[in-house]
């Protein structure tokens, strides 16, 4: 028996050593953890159960085969939470994916979704593992298969450490959030090289799929972070405001509420900036607002928060940048957050400045009519309790796709100085006192006083709340109050749908 132990702990010794001292230290060397390392860093101490240590490959011959081919998988916990996930390690064959690299992933996926509980993919691989052909490709076809076949059953969330290229790309893209580190977590289709053979563009790597790219330019990531253990402290904080199965979704009740800051933070001047930020702080728990995709369409404002100490997710269109106003990305943004909230049955609050979708060329000839009715499509489907807080501007097309009354807001407040109308004052008194305005001896006196007429009879918030579209006007400084309160109120709210396979969003 004593000849059986230890040849099992010699095995086990040798599975973790990955690809050996040498790759290890190469590995380390370029300031990046080894794949046990980042797991032992992610979870809780000591809480982690490796699954498949010794499955290998099947193709490869017995020199080239590594116990564990390539990927380390398992579960743990991560603050007493269950989660499930794998590390690619790119000492084994650089982390490319054969066939039982593969199926140990799809294993690890079947296993969390019927446990329901969140995955975590750690990529660290140069790809498919060219020397089993085909069989790699058909392996990442198994993954993507299971990510959307439990998309909105668990969380999924990608982490990019290394090299993530080719069809690899698609598992992080089909997940729900997907974090990068700078430096060394890098995405693309092709590579630099092959782009300069084809098209004769040069570019590095970095330029191409770094980190900052994909966070601020081509919004396929949400998150960043200067170093793997920043990165992976985002990943857990993140999921400390992902809700357990079933778990009360009703905010705590506060004695004291109030917000008088709320009075003095939005200008009176609808043209005048201000970061919304400010705001969405003061309506959440202290230090609880949770940004996601700050660099990326940063004319609206996306994230998570408490209130009451219970999960809200919030979408809050962004002065700062833009006026505000709806884009293309700002509404793919703001939709793809919206579906997972309602998947996972997280409340939505929006707070609404809008003044529009942004005018020009390039947005109408890139599709803003399909990408706006994304936002519209993704707010009127969603089942989850729904509140909107208009905190200055609602205007046109913009103020209907922001979670209206129409399209199945639960509750809408607003502020009194909330403007909600067609258009600006401004532009809407030049176009129903055109020619009054011409023939006035001074049109600049008598367009400051058509418009101050427009706003006081059509655009102030009474006119909408006598036609039901406004639920209640409220003081700033009772916002957070109103929205416990309301929350509070949708805790267990139901809604019925009329049945179908699924509706067909305007992708």
């Amino acid at each position: 028996m004593n000849e059986h132990i230890d040849d099992l702990y010699t095995r086990r010794r040798q599975a973790e050593q990955g690809g050996g001292d040498e790759k290890l230290a190469r590995q380390r060397q370029k300031g990046k953890l080894t794949a046990r390392e980042r797991i032992a860093f992610l979870l809780d101490q000591d809480s982690f159960i490796e699954l498949h240590p010794f499955m290998e490959s099947q193709v490869l011959t017995r020199e080239q085969r590594m116990l564990g081919d390539g990927v380390v998988t398992g579960y743990g916990t991560i603050a007493g939470r269950s989660i499930y996930v794998f590390a690619q390690d790119f000492t084994v064959c650089g982390g490319a994916l054969g066939e039982i690299h593969a199926k140990k992933i799809c294993a690890l996926m079947d296993l969390a979704a019927k446990n329901k509980a969140p995955i975590i993919g750690l990529n660290d691989s140069g790809g498919a593992r060219i020397q089993e052909g085909v069989v790699s490709l058909d392996g990442y076809g198994h993954i993507f298969y299971r990510n959307v076949l439990y998309s909105g059953v668990i969380p999924q969330i990608s982490v990019i450490l290394g090299p993530c290229a080719g069809g690899a790309v698609y598992s992080p893209a089909l997940t729900d959030f997907i974090f990068m580190a700078e430096h060394t977590g890098q995405m693309f289709i092709t590579g630099p090289k092959v782009i300069e053979k084809v098209t004769g563009e040069q570019v590095d790597a970095e330029s191409l799929g770094g980190a900052g790219i994909h966070n601020a330019v081509s919004g396929n990531a949400h998150f960043s972070g200067h170093t793997e253990k920043e990165v992976l402290t985002g990943v857990k904080k993140l999921l400390s405001y992902l809700p357990l199965k079933g778990q009360t979704t009703v905010p705590l009740p506060e004695k004291d509420a109030l917000r008088p800051l709320l009075n003095r933070l939005v200008p009176a001047d609808t043209t005048k900036p201000y970061d919304v930020r400010t705001v969405m702080k003061e309506l959440a728990d202290p230090q609880s607002f949770f940004e996601i995709q700050p660099f990326f369409a940063k004319n609206i404002v996306i994230g998570f928060a408490r209130l009451g100490e219970k999960t809200i997710g919030i979408v809050a269109s962004q002065p700062k940048h833009l006026a505000g106003s709806l884009t293309i990305d700002a509404a793919d943004k703001a939709a793809r957050f919206i579906r997972f909230c309602d998947a996972f049955d997280i409340p939505l609050l929006t707070v609404e400045d809008v003044p529009g979708f942004l005018p020009g060329v390039q947005q109408e000839h890139n599709g803003i009519i399909r990408h706006g009715a994304k936002l519209l499509f993704a707010y009127a489907e969603a089942t989850v309790p729904k509140v909107t807080l208009i905190i200055r501007k609602a205007y046109g097309g913009a103020y209907v796709a922001m979670n209206s009354k129409a399209i199945g807001a639960d509750l809408v407040f607003a502020w009194p100085n909330a403007e909600i109308a067609v258009m600006g004052p401004e532009g809407a008194a030049s176009i129903l006192y055109e020619k009054e305005i011409k023939a006035s001896a001074d049109p600049q006196k008598t367009k400051r006083e058509k418009t101050a007429e427009y706003r006081k009879q059509n655009a102030g918030p009474y006119k909408a709340a006598a036609c039901g579209m406004v639920d209640d006007i409220i003081l700033p400084e009772e916002s957070r109050k109103k929205l416990i309160q309301a929350f509070h109120m949708l805790a267990h709210k139901t809604e019925e749908r009329p049945k179908k396979k699924h509706g067909n969003i305007p992708l």
